[in-house]
């Protein structure tokens, strides 16, 4: 296997690691990542495989031992769908979606829509940072709606997330941890209170939906329902935020206006400059792939951003193409959400909000411009802008 060297926090691939990725993928299907001492795929094909092979998973074989620092943090982890494997994946997936369902979905476009409008009439009338004026508290409104949490909560509830995420980061810092810790304690307490009302008074909301949803007579525990809420958060603004940021930098600095129906353009701004590079998975079985053989409890990194610019998925991978999702072309979906077992519950509402967000923004501010070039944030395995300076 090819052994290539890149630190993830250098600037020039933090800025754009798309020429790495180009490399380890003219050196194969699969590579030896030295800085991670870790196998990673490079191929749509190879990366989707293993996405939906049950081979493997994301918990891993033997349980890591954990700080006592990072306890409060990972006692919450242990409770998320989004680590773990069936039965237990298969129970909370089940339970999640019987309250987090289409139909529920589908009913916050009027919402996102008014918000949209909202939060450009209240550009201010210089330059800003459209991560703050619109990017951040857009999804962070809508969940706190859909959970049913007090909107005068959304900036903790960002800080919170925020904090959190940083967990997953490259070359995250004690300091980093600290906070992240501090964080989820806060985080729980207060949805500990919540919940104890919700059960009290239930509502039109997700969090009661949670509470009442019921698989084989089983219910999600409080400690089950704080994780699922928490992950649903972190996850489904996290990401979205990053998303619309890097789809405006890209429309501003290439002269792209989204379409009214804007649902292929969205999958290729995902497609393109996705907001997640990097997920893992454990191997569970001797497995042999492109000439490698997996050892159970092997350990391999999904580049999922090299799949997506793979050019035997997508010819000519480098160049936004608006039509290449319509109808007509069906070429293989793009794996920013990923795919298989895990694939983003989230994704609906963030595909929603993408839809309704951008073609919104670009309609009401035709003349938005960049007041800077934007840059990156040193948050690999997340890529998404640190600021975004328009006027």
């Amino acid at each position: 296997m090819p052994v290539l060297n890149q630190s993830p926090t250098a600037d020039d691939f933090v800025q754009n690691p798309y020429p790495f990725y180009d490399r380890a993928r003219a050196a194969g299907p699969l590579f030896h990542w030295a800085d991670y001492d870790l196998p990673c795929t490079t191929t749509h094909e190879l990366t989707s495989l293993i996405l939906r092979d049950r081979r493997f998973g994301r918990e891993p074989v033997q349980a890591l031992p954990i700080p006592d620092h990072l306890k409060p943090f990972y006692a919450v982890e242990a409770h998320s769908m989004l680590e773990l494997e069936p039965p237990r994946h298969t129970r909370l997936r089940g339970l999640v979606l019987r309250a987090f369902t289409s139909r529920r979905i589908a009913g916050l476009a009027p919402e996102i829509t008014q918000l949209t409008h909202d939060l450009i009439d209240a550009f201010p009338g210089g330059a800003h940072d459209l991560l703050d004026t619109f990017c951040r508290p857009l999804p962070v409104t809508i969940i706190a709606r859909l959970l049913g949490v007090p909107e005068a909560m959304a900036p903790d509830l960002l800080r919170w997330s925020n904090a959190m995420v940083m967990m997953y980061q490259a070359g995250r810092t004690p300091e980093d941890e600290r906070k992240a810790v501090a964080a989820t304690e806060d985080f729980v307490a207060f949805l500990r209170s919540y919940v104890a009302e919700k059960r009290t008074r239930p509502a039109d909301d997700l969090i009661s939906a949670l509470i009442a949803a019921e698989e084989a007579g089983e219910k999600l525990s409080t400690d089950e329902l704080i994780t699922t809420c928490i992950l649903l958060l972190n996850a489904g603004h996290e990401a979205t935020v990053h998303s619309l940021g890097n789809a405006i930098k890209l429309c501003l600095e290439q002269g792209h206006r989204p379409p009214t129906k804007a649902s292929p353009f969205t999958e290729e701004m995902l497609r393109i400059d996705p907001p997640l590079h990097m997920f893992t998975r454990h191997a569970y079985e001797e497995v042999t792939l492109a000439g490698h053989t997996f050892r159970r409890g092997d350990q391999v990194g999904l580049l999922l951003a090299a799949a997506n610019r793979d050019p035997a998925a997508y010819p000519d991978p480098e160049t936004f193409d608006a039509t290449r999702f319509s109808a007509s072309r069906k070429p293989p979906a793009q794996l920013a959400f990923g795919a298989g077992l895990h694939f983003c519950v989230g994704a609906p509402l963030a595909r929603l909000e993408l839809d309704i967000a951008l073609p919104s923004l670009f309609a009401r501010r035709p003349d938005l411009a960049l007041a800077r070039p934007p840059r990156y944030a040193d948050i690999f395995h997340f890529h998404g802008l640190d600021a975004l300076m328009v006027r």
